[in-house]
């Protein structure tokens, strides 16, 4: 089933190699690929180690009966696939297997792949945007940026992916830009965007319809201790029709936030900020505060995952268009290992999935399957 479901999915991605001079069809070596990286392979040398130590296995499904490719050919061929089409093949899967909620968390960040850069030119390292289920820890969709300043550019294409309808889309003040807020509204979904100085009318606006609240004494302050350290925060809503001025390129800007941070570590000098926002939808102070908190799920539970327990930012994977394939991969295995019920950290789901392969179905069936996720 999960063989039928994959080629379902990713058939559509075409194969540039001469069709008369192929031996490892390109199905057979990107499943292979994925099934590797799921079990924890982390370069191209231990895919082909997965696949020489599971051949018979792979030969049982009808893949790899040719034989095994050295580590090169599957590396030429991952890295030729085109992005464009893993991606769309990619965001179309996780649309027919993931169903969103009205209301539900979608995070939008961006992250740097730190060893992805050509050895030749170390500015060209890989920057990509990702957009996060909060609720559900699965990614959506990411697309690629040349440098972080074009996130303006690639966050547009990242939406264009994604079914966003009736879903609270969060995204941090580069992403703060009018025409992102209109397709966010426009495809059916609401914003929630962080406001900082690079709008600096509307930021201006924000502080100032905000001042009353800043000096009134604090409530429904939320107050956490652990080892040494305080944290503080409050949160406070008032509707957009309060600021001094109108803003109508923000299409249907409903809801003001402001979130009040107070922090302080034993040593050290305590801080004290505030983080202002602006939604599409209409938010009290307990919705504010769980989609704040949420939106930094995409770091503690995405980034730093893939960082920590997927090595991302040790990989050396840059040729051609491997380091964003591999990205890909990344995203595609641990969305399957979380899928999968039974316990346990994602590198010890890893390691099961390399030694028995009756559970690497599992984690295939569990990620696969059209009807639920």
């Amino acid at each position: 089933m999960y063989l039928e479901a994959f080629t379902s999915h990713f058939n559509s991605i075409a194969d540039s190699r001469q069709s008369a001079k192929v031996t490892y069809p390109l199905h057979d070596v990107l499943f292979v690929t994925l099934c590797g990286v799921i079990a924890g392979a982390e370069g191209w040398s231990e895919i082909h180690d997965y696949a020489a130590g599971h051949h018979t296995w792979f030969k049982e499904k009808g893949i790899l009966t040719e034989g095994v490719p050295v580590d090169d050919t599957i590396a030429r061929i991952i890295s030729r696939i085109e992005p464009e089409q893993f991606r769309l093949c990619f965001a179309n899967w996780m649309r027919a297997v993931h169903e969103m909620s009205d209301g539900h968390l979608i995070a939008i960040d961006g992250k740097t792949l730190r060893a992805s850069y050509n050895r030749e030119d170390r500015r060209s390292t890989i920057h990509m945007v990702n957009a996060f289920a909060c609720a559900n820890k699965v990614v959506l969709g990411q697309v690629k940026t040349a440098n972080k300043s074009n996130e303006i550019t690639a966050i547009p294409a990242l939406l264009q992916l994604l079914d966003i309808e009736g879903a609270l889309v969060s995204i941090d003040a580069m992403g703060c830009q009018t025409e992102i807020a209109r397709q966010i509204v426009e495809q059916g979904g609401d914003y929630l965007l962080a406001v900082k100085v690079n709008q600096s009318s509307l930021h201006e606006a924000v502080v100032s319809a905000f001042s009353e609240a800043r000096s009134n004494p604090l409530d429904g302050l939320v107050i956490e201790k652990n080892r040494g350290r305080i944290e503080a925060r409050a949160y406070y809503v008032i509707p957009a029709n309060q600021l001094q001025d109108n803003f109508p390129k923000w299409m249907k800007l409903n809801t003001l936030g402001m979130c009040l941070s107070y922090r302080h570590t034993k040593g050290k000098e305590a801080e004290l900020t505030y983080r202002y926002y602006i939604s599409s939808a209409t938010l009290d102070e307990q919705l504010l505060a769980n989609s704040v908190r949420g939106h930094w799920g995409i770091e503690n539970s995405l980034h730093w995952v893939l960082d920590v327990s997927m090595k991302e930012d040790s990989c050396q994977i840059y040729q051609h268009h491997g380091a964003e394939n591999w990205a890909m991969l990344r995203h595609i295995s641990l969305n399957m290992l979380r899928a999968e019920p039974s316990k346990g950290s994602i590198p010890a789901k890893q390691k099961r999935a390399w030694m028995k392969p009756e559970y690497l179905e599992s984690v295939l069936l569990a990620g696969l399957q059209l009807d639920e996720f």
